[in-house]
């Protein structure tokens, strides 16, 4: 039952990408608009999955130390600070607060 199952929804998957390059190739050409709108997806999904991962642990609510990170590695990204400096600092900021509070 269970390969069944994974088998469906593979084969579902592949039928919808499929379709979205039909539809998406319709759309594009029938109304230019929607590919600025296309193209802002991926950095929704991201930013839906980083804040997920922030403000979540398990299937509960937590604001800890992942939002100071998360908050340095936005504000970094604003100023338009390097992404190496930018990561180091959020991962700084993050294991500094876990050190001093013993989380």
């Amino acid at each position: 039952m269970t390969w069944l199952v994974i088998a469906l929804l593979a084969a579902g998957v592949a039928l919808q990408r499929l379709a979205g390059m039909f539809v998406g190739t319709a759309l594009i050409a029938r109304f230019p608009a929607f590919e600025r709108l296309a193209s802002l997806i991926p950095a929704a999904v991201v930013s839906a999955v980083i804040v997920q991962l922030t403000f979540t642990s398990k299937s509960s609510l937590v604001i800890d130390e992942r939002l100071a990170g998360v908050a340095v590695a936005g504000f970094l990204v604003w100023r338009r600070a390097p992404m190496v400096v930018t990561i180091v600092a959020a991962a700084a900021v993050t294991a500094f607060i876990r050190a001093a509070f013993g989380l």
